[in-house]
Formats: structure tokens, C-alpha cells, sequence
């Protein structure tokens, strides 16, 4: 029993390198592999902003404050605020800062895909979407740097039809899951995105801040994507049909971050749910993308919305089994192997997350914008963050989830973020 458990936990060892060993791979391409170099002139488009919020009137004034201060040219910006089931002031404090405001009012198709959608046709019933060369997505709570959209209209006159761009975060220091979310998705933006980017393969747009081309929109009949996670199911449908999605690294936004346990968990249980669900409906099509067209993408696709975290939860449910096991069969060498296993995962996936969060924090260090004590000491608390989705795995895989709103209170501007190191 015992040379079974140390192949057992040998075998997912290799299952997992074997996965994930090339996101190693972009870390080293995230931090000595030289940007593409963008055009020195870009082309002036034309674009909409869709802003879907719901009961958002404590903070959307920032985010439109923000696009009043780009400096990108006005008169080729406009800005369409979707009050999706509102019940408060959101569409009256939007329509002061001059937003469009499409009312919507639909209690059973429930989101911000159906939310986007509609706002989608409904543009194209009075002025055609064909009077926008493309469209900028952000949630009501997000804040833009100033030098935003001519930083995107750079990498979008690149010929990208699809553009993600940096993630960071309104209140990275606030406590530990602010901080796990801000440095997860700073992460994402060097490590994965940008390095995607720089390797010449598809990035994958991650919720908010993200543009798509009004080609993409005609030839997709609006916004077809309704999954928890219609972001991710929007870059794998995108993927698989052979997109290169990219990323433009200057282009920053600042997202507002769960304080609570609670609201952290309803958010990442949808996630997690959601990552299932493409997984059924998509899974097939990027297998078939990787042998058939030997897309890479397609692989790198599969493996972020591959269910990674039950491989690990199959680990350490094995291998405390095994210990109780030895324990109750009084057959100690076999719980002290299992008890060991056990241990040596735990460690080492903590030893894993808490170099990748290293890494980062040192990489990105100008991006970070809390008091450096702070930014060590929940360095410590990242993984921690990470190991909370292994409870989550677990219930998403039997609870039936449903969308629930964030609530979002920080109302504030790009700079007094930025001043608080």
C-alpha cells in the first residue's frame, strides 16, 4: 500500500507539471523578453463605451470622471451607461456626467451578458454599430488611468480584434483578499497576458476592461455569451475559432475588490462555476484546436479553464484518506507515508504560490500601490487566498449557482489611488 501511495501522489505530481510547467516558462518571457514595439502614430478610431451596472450611483462617478479626463480625443468617445434592473439613482447620476443611459428592465435574463447585449442592439436599431469602429467594456465601480484609450487605439491599430488590458486594483492594501485579488490579477496581466503577448499567442480578456471591434460584435449578432463566466467563455469561443486576442500593458484600469469573506466567496463561487461550465460546453473544441490545428492557444485555453484545482483537491482528499486509514487499520508506516505526502503537497503548493506572488510584488513593484508592510505581509496570506478555491471546487461542483451583485462603495480618482505607497 504504501509504494501504491507514492506512486499515486508521483503520477499527479507529473499530471500537474506536465499541465502548468509552461506558465514557468512565461514568467521567464514576463520578465526578460522585450515588448513588441507599437506604432509611433496611430490611426483616430471612433468608440462606444458600454458600462452595464446595477444599483451603482455610489461609484460609477469616478468611472466617468476617468473618461472625462482622457487624453484621447472626446468627440471619439461615447459613453452608453446600461441600468440594468436599477432601483437607484444610477441612470440620473450618469446622465449628469452626459452618458447615454439605456434602461433595462429584465428580472429573469439576469447579467451583464444580456445586459450587454441588449445595449448592443439597441445601438444598432437607432444609429447602427457600424458608427463605432469598436467597443470598450468596464463595470461601474473600475477607474481608468488617463492615458487609457490612446494606449489601447495603439494596439488596436495593430490590427487586434480583441484587446484585454492591466488589471490592477482601487484597494489592494485594504486587507487580505484585496490584496490576494490585486496581486492574482497583476499576475495575470505580467505573467500570463503580457507574456502571451510577447510570445505572439492569444491573450484571454478577464471581465472588465477589455475592447472588441465592431467587426467582432456584427459577426458574433450582438453579445451571444451568457455563462457565469461570460468573459472567459467569450475568449475561449474567440480562441477556438482562431483569434489572437491581445493585450496592451499600458493601458491600466483599477477595479474594486470584495472586502468581506462572504461577498470574496459569492464571487468566486460564480467564478469557479462558471469556469465549469465552459469547460463542458467548450472543452471539445479546444481539445479538437490542439490536435487537429495544433493550437497552442487552444492548449493554454484549456488549461486555465480546466478544473486545475480539483487535481489538487483529488491529492489531498487521497492522501488524508490513506492516513485515517493507517491510522484506523493500526498500520502506521501507511499513515505516516500518507501524513508526509499530505504535508509535502500542502508545503509545496504554498512554497509555489508564494514565489509566484514574489516574483510579481518585486516585478511589479511600481504598480502596487500600498504601504510596503503591507505588501509583505500579505505576500504571506497570497496562497492562503489561492487555497480558498479549493473549498469553492468542491461546492460549485453541487451547488446550483446563481449571479449575486458585488456591492461597491470606494468612490475615487486614479491619482489618489496612485498615492497611496
Amino acid at each position: 500500500m504504501v509504494g501504491f501511495i507514492q506512486i499515486f501522489n508521483f503520477i499527479l505530481l507529473l499530471l500537474f507539471s506536465g499541465c502548468y510547467l509552461y506558465q514557468v516558462v512565461y514568467v521567464f518571457i514576463g520578465l526578460f523578453k522585450k515588448d513588441r514595439e507599437a506604432p509611433a502614430h496611430a490611426e483616430m478610431h471612433k468608440y462606444a463605451v458600454l458600462i452595464p451596472a446595477r444599483n451603482e450611483e455610489t461609484v460609477i462617478g469616478g468611472l466617468l470622471e476617468s473618461i472625462r479626463k482622457q487624453d484621447y480625443p472626446q468627440e471619439l468617445i461615447s459613453v452608453y451607461v446600461i441600468a440594468d434592473n436599477c432601483t437607484d439613482g444610477t441612470a440620473e447620476c450618469a446622465e449628469q456626467y452626459g452618458a447615454k443611459v439605456i434602461r433595462r428592465f429584465n428580472h429573469v435574463q439576469v447579467g451583464k451578458g444580456y445586459a450587454l447585449d441588449y445595449a448592443l442592439k439597441r445601438i444598432d436599431e437607432e444609429q447602427g454599430i457600424d458608427s463605432y469602429d469598436g467597443f470598450l467594456v468596464f463595470d461601474a465601480d473600475n477607474v481608468l488611468d488617463s492615458h487609457y484609450f490612446t494606449a489601447m487605439n495603439k494596439t488596436f491599430s495593430q490590427g487586434y480584434e480583441i484587446i484585454t488590458s492591466y488589471r490592477n486594483s482601487k484597494n489592494y492594501g485594504t486587507n487580505w483578499l484585496t490584496a490576494g485579488y490585486g496581486l492574482w490579477f497583476i499576475r495575470e496581466s505580467r505573467f500570463l497576458n503580457g507574456a502571451r503577448m510577447k510570445a505572439g499567442t492569444s491573450c484571454a480578456i478577464s471581465g472588465t476592461g477589455f475592447l472588441v471591434s465592431t467587426k467582432v460584435i456584427r459577426e458574433d449578432g450582438g453579445w451571444k455569451y451568457h455563462l457565469l463566466t461570460e468573459d472567459i467563455e467569450f475568449s475561449t469561443d474567440h480562441i477556438i475559432r482562431g483569434y489572437n486576442i491581445g493585450y496592451c500593458k499600458d493601458a491600466i484600469l483599477y477595479d474594486e475588490q470584495p472586502v468581506t469573506f462572504r461577498a470574496s466567496w459569492n464571487q468566486r463561487l460564480r467564478w469557479t462555476k462558471g469556469f465549469y461550465q465552459v469547460f463542458a460546453r467548450y472543452g471539445k473544441g479546444l481539445v479538437s484546436g490542439i490536435f487537429k490545428r495544433r493550437s497552442f492557444q487552444c492548449y493554454d485555453m484549456l488549461m486555465v479553464i480546466a478544473p486545475a484545482t480539483l487535481i489538487t483537491l483529488t491529492s489531498l482528499s487521497a492522501n488524508l484518506v490513506f492516513a485515517l486509514t493507517g491510522l484506523l487499520t493500526e498500520n502506521l508506516i501507511m499513515a505516516e507515508t500518507a501524513a508526509a505526502s499530505l504535508g509535502g503537497c500542502l508545503i509545496s503548493i504554498y512554497a509555489s504560490l508564494f514565489l509566484f506572488g514574489t516574483v510579481t510584488l518585486l516585478a511589479e513593484q511600481k504598480r502596487i500601490y500600498c504601504p510596503k508592510w503591507k505588501q509583505i505581509l500579505y505576500l504571506f496570506t497570497f496562497p492562503v487566498f489561492i487555497f480558498t478555491y479549493i473549498p469553492m471546487a468542491v461546492a460549485a461542483l453541487r451547488r446550483k449557482v446563481t449571479w449575486t451583485r458585488i456591492p461597491h462603495t470606494i468612490l475615487c480618482s486614479a491619482d489618489q489611488i496612485c498615492s497611496k505607497k
